[in-house]
């Protein structure tokens, strides 16, 4: 069992990090270019998105801290994965909220300038893509 715990605190971390990168930084904007696409079907196909990454990234974050029960591993993972799960707690709790509501507004046809929590949500993805790094590279096998 601490096997299998060892190697889940190098593979998720990995798995979650191209999901991130797939869905955060290249499926996201790029959705925005693609024809016939209006906001409102962007915002519609982001939210369906982004709600189902979120929740499998909370997944991930309890499988994890599961395993790092398990094993008792260093100080440095612990850290990293501390960072990591905090991280997705407030882009959850905290700003996911204001950018849902936006969003409802914008669909109910008003118009809007970028909201500056789209900016906190994308910074917290950078974090968390260097968190992801750091956690994987500190609890490789």
């Amino acid at each position: 069992m601490e096997s299998v715990a060892q190697h889940l605190m190098w593979f998720v971390p990995m798995l979650w990090l191209g999901m991130v990168l797939a869905i955060s930084f290249l499926e996201a904007p790029l959705k925005f270019r693609a024809p016939g696409i209006t906001t409102e079907l962007g915002l519609g196909i982001g939210r369906l998105v982004f709600r189902a990454l979120n929740s499998v990234e909370a997944v991930l974050a309890a499988v994890l801290s599961a395993a790092a029960v398990v094993i008792a591993p260093t100080g440095a993972v612990w850290a990293w994965l501390a960072v990591t799960v905090v991280i997705l707690v407030v882009q959850l709790g905290v700003v996911r909220p204001p950018l849902s509501r936006r969003s409802d507004r914008v669909l109910a046809g008003e118009e809007l300038p970028r909201s500056r929590a789209h900016y906190w949500y994308i910074g917290l993805e950078i974090a968390k893509v260097i968190a992801l790094i750091g956690l994987a590279i500190h609890a490789a096998p």
